[in-house]
């Protein structure tokens, strides 16, 4: 589990920052971003599948992800690999479902960082500016379970 937690709304209040300490070396918690095989095994809300998972995981590399609800609503996500540094930082766009008429939910950039604690890896993301701050803080329910599922799922492997 997480020696601790934190999230909270930057200076906007359309700006999201969620903080972790992971119990595993920065290297295990960076890979578990990167491959295809570990995404589907954390990824999404408490309760969620991950049916569909596509990472082309290199600068200006796509990647599309469908996180499946309980209910069968099926919730995806794609983007664009902005900046690659291993195993320090990822930066990629986030792009969140459509309506009738093609327009996005929202589109968001999000910035994954890693810092080496010995044993123990130092977390933050930080994603933004998010078109309503309803929209921020939906994320940070999300993210906040994602990560959960995250920091239990990185001391299995």
């Amino acid at each position: 589990m997480t020696a601790f937690n934190s999230s909270t709304a930057a200076a906007s209040d359309r700006e999201l920052v969620i903080q972790r300490a992971f119990d595993a070396p920065r290297e295990t918690v960076f890979d578990a971003w990167t491959k295809v095989e570990h995404v589907v095994n954390w990824f999404g809300p408490s309760e969620f599948t991950v049916p569909f998972c596509e990472l082309d995981f290199r600068v200006g590399g796509q990647y599309r992800i469908c996180m499946r609800s309980p209910e069968g609503e099926d919730h995806w996500v794609w983007g664009e690999y902005r900046e690659i540094v291993e195993p320090e930082r990822i930066v990629f766009t986030w792009n969140r479902g459509e309506d009738l008429r093609g327009k996005l939910w929202s589109s968001t950039v999000v910035e994954l960082n890693f810092e080496d604690a010995g044993a123990s890896t130092l977390f933050t993301l930080w994603q933004g500016q998010f078109e309503t701050i309803p929209y921020c803080e939906e994320h940070s329910f999300g993210w906040n379970q994602c990560l959960d599922r995250l920091g239990e799922y990185v001391i299995e492997i």
